[in-house]
């Protein structure tokens, strides 16, 4: 029973209370919450300091392919830089500052030469000639003579695709095909039978690009590398049930809605390929769709029209459907007969590669891989959701280099053209990325691999040649780092950025041959960041749950820490299962972490059981069961961190994250209160009944009962585990999230209310999914702040994102 106390004689309890808060909580408590400190350290303010820290090549399109420009921060600015790997060569593409004079006096502006308004461009007629926008005008620059003319800017360009022999492009217009002289003339319109949901070459703008205007939409198509067929994507969404949405900022609130397939849903998505096969003849002035195109008609013109336009069958029903992003792309056969095509069914739990007949549109499997779990294509970086493909068909189809993890590791294959096993070309304790560069003439294979080298972090990638036969396996970047690789479309040379999570990047030109390094291009300098206190963060190990796994994770520490004080904890979790809580493993230069860190927190991100990049069975830990989130591992990571460190507050734990870390924290302190007493969540997925089916059903299993008659989703949804909740929850959402309907949250809070619960929201007006902006930021550090560390944040701050 509670029984009241008087005022009076509360007080000196009240202090007491407080000294005892004081005491336990230490310099970190007791400090200044110094907010304009913390937001230096986000990305936006940090990216700028660091100067030569990413090397983006654009590859020369004519002429010699292998060299290629890329736009440098140098620290005061940009400048742009063109290499020519033969000569060794790093120059300036351009004169800055004579650049900067012509557009100024061509625009009637004053420009900097190391700030000039453009990130990137495309040449003229000549590699002496650059065109770009700035400032809403279209450029053309003489960088010889340094001339410059300006013209309005276009009000919409239509994507096109560029056939092979550089004579056609092909786009997407109003649900159809269409292609154009290249050199200007009317559009040619080659499908009739499009329609709204079963488009040629693309879907219907999201609600977000409805509201917003969606824009430019780029194909997806394939020209045969003869010109003569063009394989474009087509999805029949017509009868898919729709989510729908409201934004409620204008005076009439406006409805949007798009097809949107949920798990249990018996209508779904049909992807499919369509092949229109094209033949020319000669075209009158004004016969084409000349308000599509740019130019006017032309007499006796060359034109193509569709000779045939055949839908490809492929079996069993494809649940998703892929026919690009193998590496290189070898869709097409070299003389354009073949089409290949991957794709899943529904659930992922089998994936399979076709070989389309061109002529005919008729399909046959070569092979494929199954799994009681899902299955995958490949492994790239931490932000790549499900893997970027990996497969190559040889030039004369008899070859085929596959990606698969049936051994329970994830390796290379070589199969004929009948999907029979020639041999194995990669084996052990470790995994491939994917194969990012295919030398079919030396028959080479270039591809990322991970934990093979003994004593490394296992999540850095490195880069190796292997033979097509297995043999010959080489590590061609042996630095013990993680490695980003960008490959020449020659093959003869690749860029290389290397860095670790507390080392900064260093970006180099290697040979193919043998990785031998042509020279440095960039090497990060971050003196600009530690001037303003940086702390690197702080790779360490740990055991998972079963005390015997190692877990790897990254410790990001206040400055000036007392060991003799006391810091609440905070972890940063995204659960994947197709990323990991730290996302990429290279170097860390800035981002929220760090600013929690500057404000009195120890934050902690952790790649727990069921994330990428380790084993099979690694990654299928929790795989059916979506509750689990690793959750069960942060705890057990922070109470040997604890053990380690103790200025670490185990009666003081946070948890915070966005999307699947939404659901994920909300999951952690409504399941485990005894442990987590603060939580943030972002736009939480907390219930994939109503995620969409290529995510959910992949991850849990196509949505049905068990042989109890159970919902085998239903014990995975945080609304379940409301009347839980004791310590403190933030939800945000946006109410236009066409990604993760907010539904999700509403559901979460009528539970809470219906279990008496106290929780805090924050509703985003005309959001979509993503919240990264300042004053939801701002927002959660105040919660953390106030209810874990004690402190009283500074009334309303406003962090102030820069422009550009």
């Amino acid at each position: 029973m509670r029984y009241p106390v008087h005022a009076a004689l509360a007080r000196p309890f009240a202090v007491a209370a407080l000294l005892a808060v004081l005491a336990a909580g230490g310099a970190a408590s007791a400090q200044e919450v110094d907010y304009s400190r913390a937001e230096r350290f986000l990305t936006w303010n940090t990216e700028r300091m660091i100067a030569g820290a990413e090397v983006v090549p654009n590859w020369m399109e004519t002429g010699d392919t292998d060299r290629f420009w890329y736009r440098n921060n140098t620290g005061s600015g940009y400048e742009f830089v063109m290499v020519d790997p033969a000569a060794g060569s790093r120059e300036p593409l351009f004169d800055h500052y004579r650049l900067a004079g012509a557009m100024s006096l061509a625009n009637d502006t004053s420009y900097v030469p190391d700030r000039l308004p453009f990130s990137t461009f495309s040449f003229g007629g000549s590699e002496s000639e650059i065109e770009f926008t700035a400032n809403d005008r279209r450029f053309t620059c003489d960088i010889a003579g340094y001339a410059c003319t300006v013209a309005d800017t276009l009000a919409s360009r239509l994507p096109f695709v560029e056939s092979p022999d550089g004579r056609w492009e092909a786009f997407s217009h109003e649900y159809d095909l269409y292609v154009r002289p290249a050199g200007g003339g009317d559009s040619i319109r080659l499908t009739s039978d499009g329609e709204k949901h079963y488009a040629y070459g693309y879907n219907e703008p999201r609600p977000n690009q409805q509201r917003e205007g969606p824009g430019p939409r780029a194909p997806t198509l394939a020209w045969s590398p003869d010109s003569r067929y063009i394989a474009v994507a087509r999805r029949d969404e017509r009868n898919v049930e729709h989510m729908h949405y409201i934004s409620y900022t204008s005076q009439r609130p406006r409805h949007f809605s798009q097809p949107y397939a949920l798990p249990g849903d018996s209508v779904i998505p049909l992807p499919t390929v369509h092949i229109v096969e094209l033949e020319e003849g000669e075209m009158a002035a004004g016969g084409g769709v000349g308000e599509v195109g740019d130019g006017a008609g032309v007499d006796n013109a060359p034109a193509l029209r569709a000779a045939a336009n055949r839908r490809v069958e492929v079996a069993p029903v494809p649940h998703q459907l892929s026919f690009a992003g193998s590496a290189p792309d070898s869709a097409w056969s070299a003389d354009g007969t073949r089409l290949h095509v991957n794709y899943f069914t529904r659930g992922s739990q089998r994936v399979f590669l076709a070989e389309i007949d061109a002529a005919t549109g008729t399909s046959r499997v070569i092979l494929g891989d199954s799994t009681r779990t899902f299955v995958s294509l490949g492994h790239r970086g931490g932000g790549s959701s499900g893997g970027t493909p990996s497969w190559y068909v040889s030039e004369g189809g008899d070859d085929v280099i596959w990606w698969s993890e049936r051994d329970g590791w994830a390796h290379l294959y070589r199969f004929d053209g009948q999907g029979i096993l020639r041999n194995r070309i990669t084996s052990g304790p470790w995994t491939v990325g994917q194969a990012v560069f295919i030398d079919e003439a030396r028959q080479r294979i270039y591809f990322t691999a991970r934990g093979r080298e003994p004593g490394r972090n296992p999540y850095y990638a490195h880069l190796y040649r292997v033979g097509f036969d297995g043999s010959g396996l080489t590590l061609l970047t042996p630095e013990d780092a993680n490695h980003v690789i960008e490959f020449s479309p020659g093959g003869s040379y690749f860029v290389d950025t290397y860095s670790r999570v507390e080392g900064e990047p260093v970006t180099v030109l290697r040979t193919a041959a043998d990785g031998r390094v042509v020279r440095e291009l960039e090497r990060a300098d971050i003196s600009a960041i530690e001037e303003i206190g940086f702390i690197p963060g702080e790779v360490f190990t740990a055991k998972a749950r079963d005390g015997i796994t190692d877990l790897y994770g990254i410790l990001y520490l206040p400055p000036d820490l007392d060991e003799n004080a006391k810091y609440p904890i905070i972890s940063h979790i995204y659960p994947g299962p197709q990323r990991g809580s730290v996302g990429d493993w290279e170097f860390k230069g800035g981002g929220e972490n760090f600013a929690l860190a500057q404000l009195g927190f120890v934050v902690v991100q952790i790649d727990h059981l069921g994330t990428p990049h380790r084993s099979k069975a690694f990654h299928d830990n929790y795989y059916g069961n979506f509750i689990d989130n690793g959750i069960p591992d942060h705890i057990a990571v922070i109470r040997q961190l604890a053990a380690r460190h103790p200025f670490i507050d185990l009666d003081r734990v946070g948890i915070y994250g966005h999307s699947g870390g939404g659901f994920a924290s909300t999951d952690a302190i409504l399941r485990f209160p005894e442990f987590f007493k603060v939580a943030v969540s972002g736009a939480g997925n907390h219930d994939n009944r109503s995620y969409n089916i290529y995510w959910a059903e992949k991850y849990q299993g196509v949505m049905g009962t068990d042989s109890t008659g159970t919902d085998n989703f239903e014990a995975s949804a945080n609304k379940t585990y409301a009347a839980n909740l004791e310590g403190k929850l933030l939800l945000m959402h946006g109410d236009m999230d066409d990604n993760v309907h907010p539904a999700m949250t509403v559901q979460v809070i009528d539970e809470l209310i219906k279990a008496n619960r106290d929780f805090d929201l924050i509703w985003a007006p005309d959001h979509a999914h993503g919240l990264n902006e300042p004053y939801f930021i701002r927002r959660r550090w105040d919660y953390f702040v106030r209810h874990l560390l004690g402190a009283e944040p500074p009334p309303q701050y406003e962090i102030v994102r820069p422009e550009g």
